[in-house]
């Protein structure tokens, strides 16, 4: 029997156009002992058609067809199926270069790390751009060092490491249930808990800019659960005495109206900075409080 080096879960949702180029990337991985476990989350289009059309061909695909739960939910049902040493995450969406995994895992044996990332780029309709480059391989062990080189809380991405299966499940935090914006309140938790951090040069995780994805409608309940997760971030911050940026995140939006049209966006940032937004966009005055 083959051991399984890394599981990877991928929440898979109404995403039949995209859905084949991130399996073929995963199949096309220069490490073979992976497996790929998709879960079904209810999706109304042909997703779950294409899932079965990969899942005949290769034995590596195994896939969860569960009624629509969210992807907190659809991540914390392949967590409890994944038998990986090391644990990633794709999004449906998304794809990964050929030696990806590979690169990530070699890393994190080398260093005995829990945690492995790589770089990212960000692909547009018309543009790409790289949002994380890693130069050097390099391992951090201390905590606040780990927080910086995850780029967080600028970047709350889970999707560009992975993580040893059984600290994970020791360290037992499932996803939130029931929100968008979840990773904002894992990543910090898991990062900081989880023993190493390795940054791995080389390849990329392809991010998909989607504008119909849950990261990119901005539904009232979404901005809701944004303002929640990032003030959960803080919150942790604050607890463990870690210093951070204060240019990376703001905590709180607020909108100033005149007969039902915005005139000023007020942005307060951690941790006492307030930024007032003439149309949301010309700075007319910020304010910096002292405690």
């Amino acid at each position: 029997m083959i051991n399984t080096k890394i599981s990877v879960i991928i929440p898979v949702y109404n995403v039949a156009k995209f859905l084949p180029q991130c399996l073929d990337s995963l199949l096309n991985q220069t490490l073979k002992e992976i497996e790929i476990i998709c879960i079904n989350d209810g999706s109304k289009d042909n997703s779950l058609e294409i899932l079965n059309q990969y899942a005949e061909k290769d034995s590596r695909i195994k896939i969860l067809d569960q009624p629509n739960q969210g992807q907190s939910a659809a991540r914390n049902n392949g967590l409890k199926l994944a038998q990986g040493e090391y644990i990633g995450f794709v999004d449906s969406d998304d794809w990964v270069d050929t030696n990806y995994f590979e690169q990530l895992y070699i890393a994190a044996k080398k260093f005995d790390s829990d945690i492995a990332a790589g770089n990212f780029m960000r692909h547009g309709k018309r543009i790409k751009n790289k949002k994380l480059n890693y130069k050097k391989e390099e391992l951090f062990t201390d905590n606040t060092k780990k927080l910086q080189m995850a780029y967080i809380p600028k970047y709350n991405y889970i999707w560009n490491k992975i993580y040893r299966r059984e600290s994970l499940m020791n360290l037992n935090l499932p996803f939130p249930e029931g929100r968008v914006y979840e990773d904002m309140y894992w990543l910090v938790r898991v990062v900081y808990h989880l023993n190493g951090f390795v940054t791995v040069p080389g390849s990329n995780y392809n991010y998909r800019k989607n504008s119909g994805s849950t990261i990119t409608l901005k539904s009232p309940k979404h901005m809701a659960d944004c303002v929640y997760a990032e003030n959960e971030m803080i919150k942790f911050f604050e607890e463990h005495n870690i210093p951070i940026k204060v240019n990376y995140k703001f905590v709180k939006r607020e909108k100033i109206k005149l007969f039902g049209i915005d005139i000023m966006k007020v942005y307060h940032y951690y941790p006492h900075i307030t930024k007032y937004l003439l149309f949301g966009f010309i700075n007319v005055l910020t304010i910096e409080k002292t405690k």
